[in-house]
């Protein structure tokens, strides 16, 4: 069995792995545009903030451990085309120019995605970069040494933990986003007052329910001021965080895909063609909220995906359960998480939804300290199932998110929450755990 693969971060390094141990016979070949494989982007703020020392620990595999394992690894290749009915592709050393063109028995797609990069006057000039791969963060973390002023654009995860990480570092910080409020795909507004409270008294500058018009530069050509809809910012690096959109072109036409082209797999990661499977970021998921597939990428969901499509290779053997969406983040001394649908994206959905708030200290007041905790959890109307919640508080309650993944994926709902067996322990928790808790008072 000859099995291709296009793409090597999360996705294809989990099914290129799994391969391996679930059919040695197999002979595996990988293309790879980059240098470099499974690269962990999620710590690229770690990494320009300091926390992470050695950037080499972002990476989790390397060609050479693959080619070990008996893997024919195309370091530098890119994939100029591929023929889904008659089972070729076509690729280019980017060393050499060559070009070679392979056959395959099973085509596994991990192409993953791209920052969106807007058509905006002025977006060419040097000191605007992106913020996905090594390289981008090698390139952000020599840009940021003589930046005195640094703008983000983008208030999604990555680009508010770069904000964290410049402010923390002594830069002057400038976050835009065409949204009002910061995080707006994760959290409601009781959460996102109090980061954005935080980052105002850190001297953070706000530029939210802004977009981006265009860049001016200076004589040597690098940006010097961001134009928005609202206001002109005079900066010395642009980090775009805008976004992302899968990298899917190669297939464009060949299988099913989503609008925005993720590519629909069924529950055993197989498109719509016979023998061509996709994973990641290149995918669309089924998003178990609603019910339907929705483009959601996370390195979380990547390597599920990756690791189901070696699976389910050769026979449909183990079923996707499909995602939640689930996702934390730390900032300054806030842990937060959330899974899920939040109340405003519920509402989008077409979903009649009510929330339940949670406000109280985490363990019993008679433990020499305590800290405050903040759970909502969101429940659609009429059936009661949970379908969303969002925590934040300064002691580590994150994994009380992944409890409630859980309860989403399974349908529970609301009074199933209430009476959940919990443990009680007053190092952790109190007699009623806070998720009894929210199951409780929803039902008042």
């Amino acid at each position: 069995m000859k099995v291709a693969v296009v793409g090597c971060t999360h996705a294809g390094t989990a099914a290129i792995m799994n391969t391996v141990k679930l059919y040695p016979q197999a002979e595996i070949t990988v293309y790879e545009k980059n240098d470099n494989v499974s690269f962990l982007s999620c710590g690229i703020a770690l990494y320009v903030g300091g926390v992470v020392k050695d950037p080499h620990g972002l990476f989790y595999s390397s060609p050479e451990q693959l080619e070990s394992l008996g893997v024919n690894m195309k370091m530098q290749h890119e994939v100029s085309s591929i023929d889904t009915d008659q089972k070729t592709l076509s690729a280019k050393n980017l060393q050499t120019d060559e070009e070679t063109t392979d056959t395959f028995d099973k085509l596994i797609v991990t192409t993953g995605s791209w920052p969106i990069m807007p058509r905006i006057e002025g977006s060419s000039l040097n000191n605007i970069v992106l913020c996905k791969n090594y390289a981008h963060s090698l390139h952000i973390i020599e840009r940021a040494k003589s930046a005195r002023h640094i703008t983000v654009v983008g208030a999604g995860y990555i680009g508010i933990e770069l904000v964290e990480a410049f402010e923390m570092s002594g830069k002057k910080v400038t976050l835009i986003d065409s949204s009002e409020r910061i995080l707006n795909k994760y959290l409601d507004e009781e959460f996102t007052a109090q980061i954005e409270k935080d980052f105002t008294d850190k001297g953070v500058q706000l530029a939210l329910g802004q977009t981006v018009t265009s860049f001016s530069g200076n004589d040597s050509g690098s940006v010097k001021t961001v134009v928005t809809t609202a206001g002109t910012y005079e900066t010395d690096l642009v980090i775009l965080c805008i976004g992302f959109r899968p990298n899917t072109g190669l297939l464009k036409g060949q299988v099913d895909m989503l609008p925005n082209g993720a590519i629909i797999v069924d529950e055993y990661m197989q498109t719509s063609k016979k023998d061509v499977f996709a994973a990641g970021d290149s995918c669309a998921v089924l998003f178990n909220p609603t019910g339907k597939h929705a483009y959601i990428p996370l390195a979380t969901n990547a390597v599920r995906m990756g690791t189901l499509t070696a699976r389910n290779l050769v026979a449909p053997t183990t079923k996707y359960l499909g995602t939640q969406g689930t996702s934390g983040i730390k900032i300054f001394d806030f842990n937060i998480a959330s899974t899920g649908l939040t109340e405003l994206a519920a509402a989008d959905a077409g979903i009649i939804a009510e929330s339940v708030m949670i406000e109280d200290s985490y363990r019993p007041d008679f433990m020499p300290d305590n800290e405050d905790v903040k759970l909502k959890v969101v429940f659609e109307k009429d059936s009661r199932r949970v379908i969303g919640a969002q925590v934040m508080s300064k002691a580590d309650l994150t994994q009380s998110i992944n409890t409630l993944s859980v309860c989403i994926q399974n349908k529970m709902t609301v009074e199933d929450l209430g009476f959940v067996d919990f443990f009680f322990q007053p190092h952790y928790n109190k007699p009623w755990n806070l998720l009894n808790q929210a199951g409780l008072h929803a039902m008042q």
